[in-house]
């Protein structure tokens, strides 16, 4: 949820700390007084375009900084894009900040990591909706009409096995595609790898001939060296007169000629002997290392000319001797397939009509569930509609059948609304005001409740309507906030009554400078808004009385 909002240089607002809290939280004031910039600095969050005219006169930047606590589905759903983006995430908080410059560097920054603006909105909209005429509005967009019709209706499991079959499809078509291309551009592709594969079959590969190869090379080009030091080394140790076996086995003779003197000595005189046959034994290997190397230039020129070869091909077929003959082996099928182009295509053609109906009896299957769930939810939201001063509409959502399947199913669906008796359904994005969309949507959260995310912020649900209606929205809406945090921007007292919190949103001068402050009222500043809100700019004991008894009686509900 929304704990702590900080705005700074924004509009009419200089500096603005606001910490709110969970459940039903209300925002009121007068009009004008700048609930719609407050909303506005939000939208920024949550990716709306940034403009320089947003910044407050006379200031070079703008920032909005909010701070999220999350529960641990959100945390699960956002951290692999936080890995992704390498940037820090405890799992509990997230820290969003908004920079907006005059000279147009504006910036965006996650738990203090600079992202793009996508990297953001891919962020925010796990956290937080916006439900509102200027605002983000999801309703507004058919395809989330999809996804909520599918969460009302439990298809995940359904979705999950169409859109397998529907990837098998979508390859098994594929496949024959590039089976069919042009004759002049299949021949062409097979002279192309008949060429290759002899390329590489003449070369005659084996696998790891090329590290043995430079392993030999080595050794012939250092043969000298290596020949003098090993037969040197050997010359030292045994070879010629006075060596170091020789002058071992010296001393170790003259300590073992002494044993009778002091047994002590047999120790001494023992590890000089092991010294003596394991110098022994590495000057004869040293011997037989030297007899078996030759420097043979010619040999040494038909290694680098075959390691030629094999770079030759490494840089055209793969980074070692395995990978290219992987490569051929990749070819050789393409070409097998291409040169018998009639069998091949049978085949895949028969891969596609198998994978088809696997996608039809999946989607026909998705589709029985789409239907019946678009008539129950319908239902449910016509049926909370009523409460909410829309008593007359007239709410369907319809299922049209596409012309070739999709990866989410055989349909589209999209909301229609009627809002009054007699008119004709139309798509409900391109008909509904602002406030119908809230509250359509509140009817939906209503209908449906489900995990979407943590904070929802709800502008204008209230408009054109007033009385017990809207005191049947301020009950839905304080439902709705018992499973999520809610934010409420409204002007009637019969919504702000059942608030857990409400904050006022007020317009001052100070120093001829006008700004905009929220202020999270106590009790009797709660009662004095109210008072305000119910029989406007002048103040009473009874419409003081009054407040008190709806704020009262809304406890009780």
């Amino acid at each position: 949820m929304l704990t702590d909002l900080n705005i700074r240089n924004f509009a009419i607002i200089d500096r603005l700390h606001v910490r709110f809290g969970s459940g039903f939280n209300v925002l009121s004031g007068e009009t004008g007084a700048g609930k719609s910039i407050l909303l506005g600095a939000v939208g920024l969050l949550l990716g709306a375009r940034a403009r320089a005219d947003d910044i407050r006169t006379g200031e070079d930047e703008a920032a909005v900084e909010a701070l999220f606590e999350i529960d641990e589905q959100t945390a699960a759903e956002l951290a692999p894009l936080f890995e992704e983006g390498a940037i820090d995430f405890d799992g509990s908080e997230v820290l969003i900040r908004r920079l907006v410059s005059r000279n147009g560097k504006n910036r965006v920054f996650l738990n203090g990591a600079l992202v793009t603006l996508g990297q953001l909105q891919s962020v925010v909209e796990k956290l937080v909706t916006i439900y509102g005429q200027h605002e983000h509005q999801s309703l507004l967009k058919s395809e989330n009409h999809l996804k909520l019709l599918d969460d009302f209706a439990g298809s995940g499991p359904l979705l999950a096995s169409y859109r397998k079959a529907y990837e098998n499809l979508r390859q098994a078509r594929e496949d024959l595609a590039r089976l069919e291309t042009g004759e002049r551009e299949r021949r062409q592709r097979i002279d192309l790898l008949s060429f290759q594969s002899s390329e590489i079959a003449a070369a005659h590969l084996q696998k790891g001939e090329d590290e043995e190869l430079e392993t030999e090379k080595r050794l012939l080009q250092h043969a000298e060296k290596l020949t003098a030091a090993t037969l040197g080394g050997f010359d030292l140790l045994y070879g010629e007169d006075g060596a170091v076996c020789e002058v071992v086995d010296q001393a170790a003779a003259s300590l073992e000629a002494l044993l009778d003197v002091d047994s002590r000595l047999g120790d001494f005189a023992e590890v000089l002997r092991s010294a003596q046959y394991s110098l022994e034994d590495v000057a004869a290997q040293l011997r037989s290392y030297s007899e078996a190397l030759t420097f043979d230039p010619q040999r040494l020129d038909e290694v680098e000319n075959r390691l030629a070869v094999l770079a030759g091909l490494k840089r055209k077929y793969g980074s070692t001797v395995a990978d290219i003959l992987a490569y051929r082996d990749q070819i050789d099928k393409e070409l097998s397939e291409l040169e018998d182009i009639d069998e091949s295509r049978a085949q895949v053609a028969a891969r596609i009509e198998q994978c088809e109906k696997d996608v039809r009896d999946c989607g026909e299957e998705l589709s029985a569930r789409r239907r019946q769930a678009a008539l129950d939810l319908a239902r449910k939201v016509e049926h909370e509609l009523t409460d909410l001063a829309m008593g007359q509409a007239r709410f369907e959502i319809r299922c049209a059948p596409l012309d070739d399947f999709s990866a989410n199913g055989l349909e589209k669906v999209e909301f229609f609304l009627a809002p009054n008796p007699g008119e004709e359904a139309r798509p409900m994005a391109r008909i509904a005001s602002g406030g119908e969309l809230s509250r359509i949507m509140l009817a939906l959260k209503r209908a449906a409740p489900g995990h979407e995310t943590q904070t929802l912020i709800f502008d204008e649900v209230d408009a054109g309507i007033g009385g017990v209606t809207a005191t049947r929205v301020g009950e839905k809406l304080r439902s709705l906030a018992s499973e999520q945090q809610v934010l409420c921007v409204t002007h009637l007292p019969q919504v702000a009554a059942f608030a857990d919190r409400q904050y006022l949103i007020a317009k001052s001068e100070v120093d001829g400078r006008t700004r905009t402050e929220v202020e999270l009222l106590d009790e009797q500043g709660r009662v004095r808004e109210m008072a305000r809100m119910l029989g406007g700019a002048r103040t009473t004991e009874r419409s003081l009385e009054h407040a008190r008894e709806l704020i009262s009686s809304s406890v009780v509900r």
